[in-house]
């Protein structure tokens, strides 16, 4: 008997007045019938830049034409106006996101792909009590700590630390960070990308890692022993390492994931290597979410200018931790 189709990917709209309800339509129109998915939001945002069909449930992307977009209709508070972000559509935007992940945990969706949305809009119109997407979907699934990971074809790359002041990152920088950091990447890495037995190489915080402790002692007193202690669990970790010397193409190969100290550590090499085509992935959630590595572009929002690639490169991994979540190809 043969395993039942994957239901689709579930696509919130993010900030209608930016970006989102662009490049998913275009992000349609590039894949056509070859990867399901629909998106979540009011159908007055999706206007003008491409053919949109309305569903009242995921079981019907199937019947949609090829090069129409799946619309699951929310209704938002207020039209949107490129570039201009209104308070009244903020609940709307959070509203979205809270039914993915409802259609997610119901089985009716394989993993949900989020547009960029804009957080003070969000505190500013609905009162959004979290920093992030991140912490508002860790929040949704009740677990206490997620990763996130920025990968691309050539590289997977995971901050211990993220959108902090670089001041504060070696007091932010502790043992238990890292291990769970660590051990959540590497059960990822197992059950959402079909790695047997993966790889990490972990950078120092300093440069040289510290160089015997020249220039720091982090990596000396907290980051060496954790590592010793993850490796007599199993783990196969290499570091503290030079950060300096991780990302090149000779080495890239040698490695599933790094794992770095915080976030320009990790984010400058990969969006060096894949800036447009570079995706967001939360680790450590019960579900899969990814999302574009970029904002919602209020500058060019509008426009036609949007480049849909990280969006599709969103959906592709979504679709692919899907398949290796669900053990395997259909």
């Amino acid at each position: 008997m043969s395993a039942a189709p994957l239901p689709p990917v579930a696509v919130s709209c993010g900030e209608p007045s930016g970006v989102g309800p662009e490049i998913v339509v275009k992000a349609r129109a590039a894949l056509g019938a070859e990867l399901p998915f629909f998106a979540i939001g009011d159908p007055r945002h999706f206007a003008g830049f491409g053919p949109v069909t309305e569903i009242t449930a995921p079981d019907e992307v199937a019947s949609v034409p090829a090069d129409h977009l799946p619309l699951l209709p929310l209704a938002f508070g207020a039209e949107a106006l490129p570039g201009q972000p209104d308070p009244r559509n903020a609940q709307g935007v959070i509203d979205a996101i809270a039914r993915g992940v409802e259609l997610v945990q119901a089985g009716s969706a394989s993993a949900i792909c989020t547009a960029p949305i804009h957080k003070k809009a969000l505190k500013d119109g609905a009162g959004f009590a979290f920093p992030g997407h991140t912490e508002y979907l860790a929040h949704l699934a009740g677990v206490a700590r997620v990763v996130m990971m920025l990968a691309c074809e050539e590289l997977r790359v995971v901050p211990v630390t993220i959108h902090i002041a670089l001041r504060d990152v070696p007091g932010a920088l502790t043992e238990e960070a890292l291990a769970e950091t660590i051990r959540i990447t590497h059960d990822a890495l197992i059950r959402d990308f079909g790695i047997a037995a993966p790889r990490l190489w972990v950078t120092g915080l300093n440069p040289h890692a510290g160089e015997g402790g020249a220039m720091g002692r982090e990596e000396i007193e907290m980051i060496s022993p954790a590592l010793d202690r993850l490796r007599a669990e199993g783990l196969d970790l290499t570091g503290p390492l030079s950060a300096d010397t991780m990302f090149h193409a000779a080495v890239r190969s040698r490695y599933d994931a790094a794992i770095a100290m915080y976030h320009d550590q990790a984010l400058i090499p990969i969006k060096t290597l894949d800036f447009a085509g570079g995706v967001n992935v939360t680790l450590g959630l019960p579900f899969i979410r990814t999302s574009p590595d970029h904002g919602t572009a209020f500058d060019i929002a509008g426009r036609g200018q949007a480049d849909p690639t990280s969006m599709i490169a969103a959906l592709r991994m979504a679709r692919k931790m899907a398949l290796a979540r669900a053990g395997g190809a259909r």
